[in-house]
């Protein structure tokens, strides 16, 4: 599992340089685009494709290769191989079949874009890509509502509008967004706002609608009390469960944070 560069080409590292020259063969997201940067790294390593329309059939391809005593090296078209790229399913079918899988680690946007949010909670929550259509998209948005950590999407430059008014829409507008694009290329902007503005913010330039995208939107605020029906929820739970498994599982019911439901519900049990 190779990482690789996200745009700027200076970010290849020796030790990926010299895996990929080895390998008897480079499985690919898309063979086009990976050759272009074998031609510009002057490696002439064999590649075929692997895509999430292949994978499955692919990876049989893969598990052959190494069964002969071959080397083979999987990458996506940009950053660390399956995640939000395909290579995941490969990843357990090759383990599955006992051979084992070594990460070449490396560039990744959502770790890059996190590095230069300023956001200092521990921990965050990778979400990925939303839903296309917009019922799907709000609904999961509703559903990361209580989280606590940012959260971390990626989007393209054809949804990003749309995406980001969701997100305003669904979540408190108080809350922060990051919007970096271009992560590592030469239009590289990574900008933090309000999220409420971030909608107005990318209508007034058409070009801060283009590149690819990470969005980190800051967690849940804190809130006095919690909504009658988490209250009720969590009761319910505790009837049944232990204090952290209720207080857990009531936050993934409703959507409350998940400090305010424990709290409460040590509370429930101490009286």
């Amino acid at each position: 599992m190779v990482a690789t560069p996200l745009g700027n080409l200076q970010d290849i590292s020796i030790r990926a340089q010299a895996v990929l020259s080895e390998v008897g063969a480079i499985a690919a997201e898309d063979t086009r685009h990976s050759q272009r940067l074998l031609d510009a790294l002057g490696i002439r390593t064999r590649l075929f494709p692997l895509h999430e329309h292949n994978e499955q059939t692919a990876v049989g391809q893969v598990i052959r290769m190494l069964e002969t005593g071959q080397h083979v090296a999987l990458i996506s078209d940009a950053g660390t191989p399956a995640i939000s790229d395909p290579g995941a399913r490969a990843v357990a079918r090759v383990r599955e079949a006992g051979f084992p899988v070594v990460p070449v680690p490396g560039p990744c946007a959502a770790i890059a874009a996190l590095s230069a949010s300023g956001f200092v909670d521990d921990g965050f929550r990778f979400v990925g890509f939303l839903p296309a259509k917009q019922a799907a998209r709000r609904a999961r948005i509703g559903e990361l509502r209580g989280q606590e950590v940012p959260l971390v999407f990626y989007e393209s430059p054809h949804r990003i509008a749309e995406s980001v008014e969701d997100l305003a829409a669904v979540l408190e507008p108080s809350r922060d967004i990051v919007i970096a694009r271009e992560i590592t290329k030469i239009y590289e902007q990574i900008a933090r706002m309000p999220l409420g503005e971030a909608p107005a913010w990318l209508a007034a330039d058409a070009n801060r609608c283009r590149g690819e995208f990470v969005l980190i939107v800051s967690g849940a605020p804190a809130v006095e009390g919690l909504p009658p029906d988490a209250e009720r929820t969590l009761a319910l739970l505790l009837e049944e469960l232990p204090v952290k498994s209720a207080a857990r599982l009531a936050a993934d019911i409703t959507g409350a944070a998940r400090k305010l439901l424990y709290a409460r519900a040590l509370e429930l049990k101490g009286s």
